[in-house]
């Protein structure tokens, strides 16, 4: 039996304060625009199928995290310090509770549930947030191998610096056909096409 591509969902990756406020170590110079196509985007798939992911810090010191955490002291508080809010506006582009994991890659059992992945289907996730070159790809690339459609929606991705998000789409890039690259243009422009899960 074939398997029927769904309708895409729409996956802002980390909309969080930490990669967005211009005095955070983590701040994204781009998330300015990134957030403007995000917003854009969440309009034309709309709420229901919508989902945002935050990264916390929530991980065991016992383990490499711990490093991290050393490396990156001003991160190293707990769940609830406003630094991991959402950022202003966020929460309403969604109708579901936002998917928290303590790692990069927000793809596992809990984002899977979420969007309906179940045999006989292949989920389609457009990909947008922060950073490009970190908890992103860390999300495309698990996704995929899972079996998802991806559609990294390239100028609604936010990188760290320009450099390193040109390096991370490259990477992505090599994955086809299960992740291609689009511009947030592209999507909204492919109409029924691309919001009914056809090529």
């Amino acid at each position: 039996m074939d398997s029927t591509v769904s309708p895409p969902w729409l996956l802002i990756v980390d909309p969080q304060r930490v990669f967005a406020d211009p005095g955070s170590d983590w701040a994204s110079p781009f998330w300015d625009e990134a957030w403007e196509k995000i917003r854009e985007l969440a309009a034309h798939i709309g709420p229901e199928r919508t989902v945002i992911s935050r990264w916390l810090p929530t991980a065991d010191r016992d383990t490499a995290w711990g490093d991290y955490f050393r490396v990156w002291p001003f991160a190293d508080v707990p769940a609830e310090d406003p630094l991991y809010d959402l950022v202003d506006g966020a929460a309403e582009l969604t109708a579901h509770p936002t998917v928290d994991e303590p790692t990069f890659g927000k793809w596992g059992p809990q984002l899977a549930a979420r969007i309906g992945a179940a045999p006989g289907t292949t989920p389609h996730l457009l990909v947008t947030g922060v950073s490009t070159d970190c908890c992103v790809i860390s999300s495309v690339l698990p996704a995929a191998d899972a079996g998802a459609r991806v559609t990294v929606v390239t100028d609604a991705c936010a990188a760290s610096t320009a450099q390193n998000g040109a390096a991370a789409l490259h990477t992505m890039g090599l994955f086809g056909p299960q992740v291609d690259l689009r511009t947030s243009a592209e999507v909204l422009a492919a109409g029924e096409d691309h919001a009914g899960g056809e090529r």
